[in-house]
This record gives structure tokens, sequence and C-alpha cells, in this order.
């Protein structure tokens, strides 16, 4: 009988993470502006993240600020999706239409047609911008400046009494600019118009009607003309094409300058006119809700005190409890604030009505609103504002009721993310949550509201009015994405941000620390990977290298934590940069003493988060280190060797051919020298090339963007021309200097006090020095006055000797 086999046990495993802490373990937590405080982040459905953003109201260039904001919230997303590996699905929104596109779009057309009008300078095209000046002086300035009546002779007369107190009061001209922010530049545009009239009056009385006099005159008098002409001709302005063409011109400039910032583009782009009929069905669903109702003109608004403490519908969501609606859940405080929700109506809704848009028709809340806080949901359309169909008649969505429809349409009832910067909290974002919450009759339409902070300029609002406004590509011409990204970085993104020259400043520094790392760590990979040396024996992987794999490790955590502290980037990148630096210490060692490997996993790691970041270029491989390179159009994939290889070896093939010649000549030690810093300085550089003296006696061999190089050494070159040119100026002065010197010291001191030095009848009598004892009219001079003279007779005297020095010296003797 077989012997019975023995049970075969397996050992005990034991699960590492029972014996750790949870407290080690770090989560994502972000800012709320719901909760207003740092709250864990928990997705709906596992990673799955519906994220809808509010995208720009294309009317104009985009400025630092929405690079700000757009750069910041693409930091974000990139940080969640290849970072923590989030499947962020982002939804943007673009839109075109709005009040400012329609009266931007109106007025661009009427100076068009204007332009096209006249043909050439005339009394009636004179006479309508006299009018339009005089119209946007009252209307702008009418709270400063009281003419007497409304004649163009005392309204000139006003204006040249506020413009004398410019000077004469400065104190009342800093209270009125401090009181109303437009107001130095309501006063440019008047005073560009008025210097465009006078040159158009003066043309006019010459005789000039050339089309060009005529283009200036609108040019020049185009902000107070826009206005004027939209008074009388904008309502007649029904073409609706008129408004895309200006929505689709800004849409194509914001995408593009997005694109140079390297934000990724959206997921899902929604642009408000492609929706109108969600929008119309949304509306209506409202409205039977109990939460809107309709007015006499055929303008639909939100109900908020209907709103505001109401139930949900009997057996709607009932498993979430008894709970009520609550209105303006982000800022509660701002309620009845009477500025922000005007401003959020829009100007063509007749809140900002003035004699500018007297067809805006007025806003009241008995007929129209039934309480101050309601907000349109629907806005029937005036003449000169786009129309579509809808059971209330023809109108346009109002401005809040675009992204609850869409987001709604794409993302569905609930969203994880919605963001935004903070000026739009309220009312924009508030009115969105209530009348989301209102259609969908729920407890909760978005979990995690993120604002993007204020931007300011060196402490300023950034305001077109202050001569502070930079568009993105304003910015772009002075500083790199790069670095624009590495300031925004610098910054908690949901803190204000102040842009200072000096935060640029350290944001090159820091860029150029980080560059230099990249460049000797690529240098030195590539030598250990040509050099093919074979094994001395020695792991190299002693307490050095082991301090400096714990210094990433530790670093790697500390990275995470600050990450989960709600996307904590200003601390993440201070962790890296520490990283930098230790790993610098370490390469000091020189390198015989150091283990490449060790250095290349530093640097591959702090590669892969800066690109996490965005702040990379070009595709990224395995062994990529550094920022990289991006990739030039229309360049093909496949490389020819021969135009790889030739510029270097002609450089190399020049050399030599240097060196050879100076051997032939027996040069001098200092010319060859001077031939190997022409290879380093001229033909290297140029080629990407970068040569740095080591101790060793061997050059550390650099590849680093030419680009960069040249400058570097533009920059080298021209501080020594300027250091030069300052000596040669300084030597020149002090020979000027001492030429007037030794002309004023031609002159005797017997005879400086004599004519015709001095005037005739100035003095009347000297002493053997020639210094004067009497005035013209005999009487002595007095003691003080003596004593002047002696002091200034013995200055000429010390002034004539040199001059007589130099004299003879100049003559051999």
């Amino acid at each position: 009988m077989a012997q019975e086999l023995k049970k075969v046990t397996k050992p005990t495993w034991y699960d590492p993470l029972v014996s750790a802490s949870s407290a080690d373990q770090p989560v994502l937590k972000v800012y709320n502006s719901l909760t207003k405080e740092k709250v864990e982040f928990r997705p709906a459905k596992g990673k799955a993240v519906k994220w809808y953003n509010c995208g720009p109201t294309v009317y104009d260039a985009a400025h630092l600020g929405h690079a700000r904001n757009y750069m910041s919230q693409d930091i974000v997303r990139r940080i969640l999706v290849d970072y923590f590996g989030y499947d962020v699905h982002f939804v943007m929104n673009i839109t075109d239409i709005d009040d400012k596109i329609i009266i931007r779009a109106r007025h661009n057309y009427l100076l068009d047609q204007l332009r096209t009008t006249f043909t050439s300078l005339s009394e009636s095209l004179l006479t309508q911008a006299n009018e339009a000046w005089s119209a946007y002086f009252s209307s702008k300035l009418k709270g400063v400046a009281h003419p007497k009546s409304d004649s163009p002779a005392d309204i000139d007369a006003a204006w040249s009494e506020l413009l004398a107190k410019e000077t004469s009061s400065e104190k009342w001209w800093s209270e009125v600019k401090a009181a109303d922010e437009k107001f130095t530049m309501n006063v440019a545009s008047l005073r560009k118009a008025k210097e465009g009239i006078a040159k158009a009056v003066a043309a006019l009385s010459s005789g000039d009607t050339s089309q060009a006099h005529a283009v200036a005159l609108i040019d020049a008098a185009s902000d107070v003309l826009a206005p004027y002409l939209d008074k009388k001709l904008g309502s007649s302005l029904t073409d609706p094409s008129i408004s895309r063409r200006l929505a689709a011109h800004w849409e194509s400039a914001f995408y593009s300058d997005m694109s140079r910032l390297r934000i990724l583009p959206a997921d899902t782009i929604t642009r408000v006119t492609e929706y109108v009929p969600e929008i119309v069905q949304f509306v209506e669903q409202i409205v039977n809700n109990g939460y809107g109702y309709a007015t006499e003109d055929g303008s639909v608004y939100f109900d908020t005190r209907a709103f505001d403490g109401g139930n949900p519908k009997p057996g709607v969501h009932s498993s979430e409890g008894d709970w009520n609606h609550f209105y303006a859940k982000l800022q509660p405080g701002k309620k009845g604030n009477k500025e922000a929700l005007e401003e959020g109506e829009g100007i063509l809704t007749g809140i900002h009505n003035n004699q500018f848009y007297p067809f805006a028709g007025a806003l009241s809340t008995g007929a129209s609103k039934r309480f101050p806080s309601d907000f349109a949901l629907w806005k029937a359309s005036k003449p000169g504002e786009p129309a579509w169909p809808s059971p209330w008649g023809p109108g346009r969505p109002g401005w809040h009721i675009e992204c609850s429809v869409m987001a709604s349409e794409i993302l569905g009832e609930n969203m994880d993310i919605h963001s935004g910067g903070i000026d739009l909290c309220f009312p924009h974002h508030d009115n969105e949550i209530a009348q989301s919450e209102a259609y969908h009759d729920c407890r909760q339409w978005v979990n995690y509201f993120l604002h993007t902070g204020h931007l300011h300029i060196e402490g300023l609002k950034m305001s077109k009015s202050l001569k502070n406004f930079i568009t993105v590509q304003d910015a772009l011409e002075m500083y790199s994405a790069r670095q624009l990204r590495l300031a925004f970085l610098g910054q908690l993104w949901s803190s204000p941000m102040d842009f200072k020259q000096s935060t640029m400043l350290e944001v090159k520094a820091r860029e150029s620390a980080i560059d230099n790392f990249f460049n000797v760590v690529r240098a030195l990979v590539l030598e250990s990977r040509s050099s093919n040396v074979a094994s001395d024996q020695q792991h190299h992987y002693n307490e050095p290298e082991k301090e400096l794999a714990a210094s990433l490790t530790e670093t790697q955590d500390a990275f995470r934590a600050s990450l989960c502290d709600s996307f904590n980037t200003p601390e993440a990148l201070d962790h890296l940069l520490e990283l930098i630096s230790r790993t610098n210490i370490y390469l000091q060692r020189g390198r015989s003493n150091i283990n490449v490997g060790v250095v290349e996993r530093v640097a591959g790691w702090v590669t892969k988060m800066l690109r996490m970041f965005g702040l990379g270029e070009g595709p990224v491989t395995r062994s990529t280190i550094g920022w990289g390179e991006a990739e030039i159009e229309g360049q093909t994939a496949g490389v020819d060797r021969d135009m790889m290889l030739m510029p270097y070896l002609n450089a190399l093939s020049a050399f030599r051919d240097g060196v050879r010649q100076l051997a032939i000549q027996q040069a001098s030690a200092k010319e060859i020298l001077a031939l190997c810093d022409k290879l380093r300085d001229e033909d290297l550089a140029p080629l990407g090339v970068a040569l740095d003296d080591q101790e060793d006696g061997r050059a550390l061999v650099k590849l680093v963007n030419p680009d960069i190089l040249l400058r570097a050494r533009d920059e080298k070159a021209a501080a020594a021309s300027a250091k030069a040119a300052k000596k040669a100026a300084a030597a020149e002065a002090e020979k000027a200097k001492k030429a007037a010197r030794l002309e004023k010291g031609k002159i005797s001191p017997t005879e400086m006090f004599k004519p015709p030095n001095v005037e005739d009848g100035l003095y009347g009598s000297w002493d053997d020095r020639g210094i004067p004892l009497t005035d013209g009219e005999g009487k002595d001079v007095s003691k003080a006055k003596s004593k002047k003279l002696v002091k200034e007779w013995e200055i000429q005297d010390k002034l004539h000797k040199e001059w007589k020095e130099w004299e003879q010296a100049e003559n051999g003797v």
C-alpha cells in the first residue's frame, strides 16, 4: 500500500497595508466653493469625472486674465488625468450670442458702413462726428462735467473746464478716477476724437477732402461714433450674420491663443446658437415646474422666491430625505446685490438704459419682473437683436440658461465638477445652479465647484482705462508659454494672483535652473551611453547614491501630498526644485565619482512631473529628459544622415584647418586658445552644442537648444560691448571736461574781473592782482564780496597755471 502523501501547506501571506497607517496615505481633497473648504474628491462613478467649464464670450481678444483662468484649469485637468488617473470628460461652452457680442458686432458693422459711405471728407461727416462727440460727452461725463446748456459752445466750455482740472485740481481728478474706473478711458476717447475733428477741420479749410482724411476722422472718433450710430441705426440691423461673423472670428482667435499657451482642447465644445431649441424646452419645463413665469413683452423670468425654500415634487429623489431648494448656494450673502444682479442681466436688457440704447426697453419690478433678484431665462428680442422662435414670441436665451442646458444635454442631471473664474460666482453660477436644480427638481446639480482666483497687474485690476490691459498675444511677445505656465503654477489656482515683473524674473531664474539641470544630466547620460566603458568591478551605489535615491522617494511622497492638498502646485514645484538642488550637489562630486543611472532616474521623474503639468514640448519617449522639443510642421519623420552630420563635420574640419595654420605660423598659445573659443562660441553654438570646461581638463559636451545658446552668447557680447561703450563714453566725457577746464584757464587771473571778461563799468578799480577794490560807482567792495572775489581769483589762478603748463607741453617747451 502506497504511503499517503503529506498535505501541502502554504505559508501565511501578510497584507502590507494591514500594518500601514491610513493616515500616511493622503487622499485628494479640493477646495469646493459650495462648502468654502477643502473636501475629499469622490466622483459619482468611480474614476469617471464629468466636468463642465464656463468658456469665453467671444467678442474680443483673450487677455491675461483668461490665460490665468484657462491655464489653471488645464493644469488641474492634467493632474487629474495624468497623475491621479481619472477619466475626465471635459466640456466647455462658447457663448456666441450675448449682449456684448450684439453691441460690438453692430458697432463694427456701422463703422465699416460709414467708411464705405464717405469716399471723401465732408461737412456732413464732420457734423456727425461733432454730434457723436457731444452725445458721448453728455452720456459718459454727465456726473462730473456740468455744461450750462446742451449747446455745442457750452459743452466745449465744460470740456475745457474739465481738462483744466487735471492740473489745477489733481486731488479732484484722482477722486473721480477712483470713483469711476472708466473715467480715464472715456476722457481718452473724447480727446482722441477731438484731435481727429480738429485735423478734419484743418483739412477741409485747406480744401483737402481726400478719402484718407475721412477714414482718419472715423478711426479717431470711432469710440464716440459707434454708440451714436447705434442709437440711430442699430434697431434696423436684423441680419443675424452680423453677430455670427464677429463671434466666429473671435472664437477662432481664442482657439489660436489657447493652442499657443499649450492648453488642451476640450473634449466637447458647445455653442449657444446650436442649442436654442433645447434651451426653449428647458425654459418651458422650469415654468411647468412652477419656478418661472412669462411677462407681457414675451420674456421669461426665473422666480427666485418660489424656488428659494421650495419643495421638490412628491416622490422626486425621496431617498435623499426631506430637503428644500436653496437660491444662491455659492454666495448667499449677495442675494440682494443690485449691482451684481444688473450686470448679470446685460446692457441690452434695459437696466443700463441710457441715451445710446433708448430702444433697450425699461426693466421694472412691476410689469416685467416680480422681484428684483429674478433673472431672465428667455429675453424677448428688441429691434436690432437676433431672434429665435419660442412659445412666448421671438427672443433669445438669457445668459445664465445656456450653461445649464448645454451641460445637462451632455453630462445629464448631475456633474462632478463645474469650473470658471471667481468673477462668475454670483450671479452667473448661482443662477445656473438654481435654474438647473429647478429643471431637474434635484437637490444638488454640481458636486464640486472650482473657481480660479482673480488676476491683478502690479497690484491693480487689469483694465484698458488703467493702460495695463495685456492680451494673450501681448503676453506671448514678452514671455514664453512655458514661463507663463510656471508663473501660474507658482500660485494656488484658487487664490488671487498679482502678475508682477519681479515674479516673472523669479520664473525665468527657475526655468534657467531647471534648464541647466537637464542639460548637464542629458550630457552625462549621452556620454555614458556612447563611451561603452567596461565595468570597473565597482557597483557605484554607495552612501551618496543611497541618499539621493532616498531623496527621490521622499520628494515623490511630498509631491503627492501637495497635489492631494487641493492641487497645491506652488508647494509641489518647490519639492521638484529642492530635489534638483540636492542632485546638483551630488553632481559636484565629479563625473568619475557619480552613478549616472541614479541621476538619470531622478531627472526622468522630474521630467515626467513637469510634462504632467503641461510644461513639456513635442513627443516623449521612455528615455526623454527635459522639456523636449516642439515638432516642426512639415518636418519629415526620416532623417537625412548627411544633412544631419555635415554641419558638425564642417565645424570640425574648419577647426582642424585653423589649428594647422597656426601651427605652421608658430602662433602663440593665446591665438590657439582664441581659436578654441571661436569653435565653442561661433561654430558649435548654432548647432546646439555647448562645451563646459571641467576641472579634469576635459570639456563636458552638452546638447542645448541653439536659440538658448545663441541668446546667451549674444547677451554676453552685448554686455561686453555695452561695458566698452560706457568706458569709452566716460573717457570722452573726461576729455571734454578737461578741454573745458583748459579753455577756461586761458584767461589770466589779473584780467578776469576786467572788461571784456566782465560787464563794462561793473568795477572801478583793482589791486595789483586784478581783484576789484571798488564798484562802478566808486564805492568800496564789501568784505563779503571781496572775500568771494579772492576765492574766485585763486581758482582761476590755478586753472591758468594748468593751461600754461599744457600749452608749454603742446609746444614742446
